[in-house]
């Protein structure tokens, strides 16, 4: 999990595919901002860039990632 910058909003959200293991916290925490994949139930950023809206949904999603796959910058 990395979280840079504490902002008050969400500002740009990127996952890594390759560290995701499927688990699906990010879409139980943030599913307007994150999915999963038909084939391999890989995580899918929706919208890279939510609005401030979102911001706690996000930060939660980030902070429950099993694999650390998910940054927010």
């Amino acid at each position: 999990m990395t979280v840079a910058g504490r902002a008050s909003e969400a500002r740009r959200i990127s996952a890594e595919r390759g560290r995701c293991v499927g688990a699906g916290q990010c879409v139980l925490a943030a599913p307007a901002v994150f999915d999963q994949d038909e084939e391999e139930g890989l995580v899918l950023v929706l919208d890279g860039e939510p609005p401030a809206s979102r911001s706690d949904a996000v930060r939660e999603a980030v902070r429950a990632c099993p694999s650390g796959a998910l940054t927010l910058r």
